[in-house]
């Protein structure tokens, strides 16, 4: 891979890891645009490794956040009475609320490398999902706050999470937004939320392919330009943190939408038109 496309998927990734509109949907179509074989090892193991970018930095622009939680964590651990802390049970949230996802990415790890990347997927995962993340946007009395949030709400949400690897399309962060917004969290609990369910998941996928697949990495993609992808997704993806939660704090999830429902029209017209493959 050469620096100019390491930097584009870099990009790519800081821009839409932490929107509800696929990082994985978007990554695949522009890998295939520029004619790298997406099933292929080097590449499964690039889009893992450069998110670990775009999740540190979500764990720099919340870090006072993240080391309250863990402090409340642990002395939670030792006192009975630090566990009436909020923190407290949100760190059990965290931790527990991981499991789904990584359970279902060790169990369905070739399915999910192989078929679940497929353009027809992701395309109907796009459109059809947009619907369910509609139905979530439009529900009333959105008053719960991060205070409120209980073990079984995180259980909840990571169980929607562990949807997002099967069905890329579907997203990530769009499908834990989703699951905040039926439980009826306002749109910026929803959304600080997803990042928090994100951050364990995503450092163990990346850390875990940048272990097992370092030897391909270096004999495809090559290291050098998967260091500037994850360091430009690292750059690009602290602006977009900065700027979802502005933007979510004032408006509903319906420009995504439209835009998700839009990319899935296109990317089946594309191959339908044999411009990329399936």
């Amino acid at each position: 891979m050469n620096w100019l496309h390491a930097v584009i998927l870099g990009i790519v990734e800081g821009i839409t890891e932490f929107l509800p509109v696929s990082s994985t949907g978007h990554l695949n179509i522009v890998e295939k645009l520029l004619h790298y074989d997406i099933e292929g090892k080097g590449m499964t193991a690039f889009t893992a490794v450069i998110q670990i970018g775009a999740i540190l930095a979500a764990v720099v622009y919340f870090w006072s956040d993240i080391v309250r939680i863990v402090v409340a964590w642990f002395k939670g651990l030792a006192s009975k009475d630090a566990r009436k802390d909020p923190d407290y049970t949100l760190g059990w949230g965290i931790i527990l609320g991981s499991i789904p996802v990584a359970a279902v990415g060790l169990l369905l790890k070739d399915f999910i490398e192989v078929t679940a990347r497929n353009m027809w997927v992701i395309a109907g995962a796009l459109i059809i999902w947009s619907g369910a993340m509609w139905l979530a946007d439009h529900q009333q009395n959105l008053t719960k706050g991060m205070k409120d949030v209980t073990v079984k709400d995180a259980l909840i949400i990571g169980a929607f999470q562990a949807l997002s690897p099967v069905f890329p399309g579907i997203s990530r962060s769009g499908a834990t937004i989703s699951a905040g917004l039926f439980l009826k969290f306002d749109r910026v609990t929803a959304t600080r939320l997803s990042f928090y369910m994100g951050i364990p998941s995503l450092v163990a996928a990346g850390l875990l392919e940048a272990a097992t697949e370092a030897g391909t990495i270096s004999n495809t993609v090559g290291w050098t330009p998967t260091i500037v992808a994850t360091v430009v997704s690292g750059v690009v993806a602290y602006a977009t943190i900065a700027w979802l939660l502005r933007f979510v704090s004032s408006n509903k999830f319906t420009s995504f939408l439209v835009y998700r429902v839009l990319l899935g029209l296109i990317i089946i017209a594309l191959v339908s038109a044999g411009t990329i493959a399936a």
